[in-house]
């Protein structure tokens, strides 16, 4: 998803979630400042679609909900409201969710070149800060290549990169894929 110019307005929490949702696009909120979210580009979009559907059949059988998009993450009532390109919960309050989710498990971040400073900055500080959050994925819309961060003991966060022919795998939700099957069908701008 691509952030586009910082409203000028100043908002609070409650505002915030009352204005919204009248909104034409979406916006996230942080600090008291909302950023609207305009739309990725089509390498971006099939790139989370692609998670999406590889991990979809696993996770229905395992009660686990998985969004993108268009589902915002609230990381503590009085914090930022992200929208992740692919959330996965898999915790029973986050099953009948209908404004957000609380309680991820995985978040995918596809990068663009607009949000990768963001993507890798201030969204990675508060995301790592959740509880349930398991995994951080943070997957590269120009070139094959995948960095996961996975909970350790403690505050540790453990890195794991992938690139071309690797097999990544998620344990939070005991799965592995192709790194190929994110990006199939996806062309790069190089081959345009």
């Amino acid at each position: 998803m691509v952030a586009i110019s910082q409203q000028p307005q100043k908002m609070t929490i409650e505002e915030y979630l009352a204005w919204e949702p009248l909104q034409e696009l979406r916006y996230e909120y942080d600090n008291g400042k909302v950023f609207a979210m305009t739309g990725g580009t089509i390498p971006h979009n099939d790139i989370a679609l692609n998670f999406y559907r590889t991990l979809y059949p696993h996770l229905r059988a395992r009660g686990c909900r998985m969004n993108v998009s268009d589902v915002k993450v609230q990381l503590t009532p009085k914090s930022p409201y992200y929208y992740p390109d692919v959330i996965v919960s898999c915790h029973p309050q986050d099953q009948n969710a209908r404004k957000f989710i609380q309680n991820p498990t995985i978040i995918a971040e596809v990068l663009s070149p607009g949000t990768a400073s963001r993507d890798r900055g201030e969204k990675f500080t508060n995301y790592l800060k959740m509880p349930s959050l398991q995994e951080y994925l943070l997957i590269d819309s120009e070139k094959i290549s995948v960095e996961r961060f996975c909970r350790g003991e403690g505050r540790m966060w453990l890195y794991y990169p992938y690139i071309e022919g690797d097999i990544i795998t998620l344990s939070s939700i005991e799965f592995e894929m192709a790194i190929a099957l994110l990006y199939e069908g996806v062309v790069f701008e190089a081959e345009e």
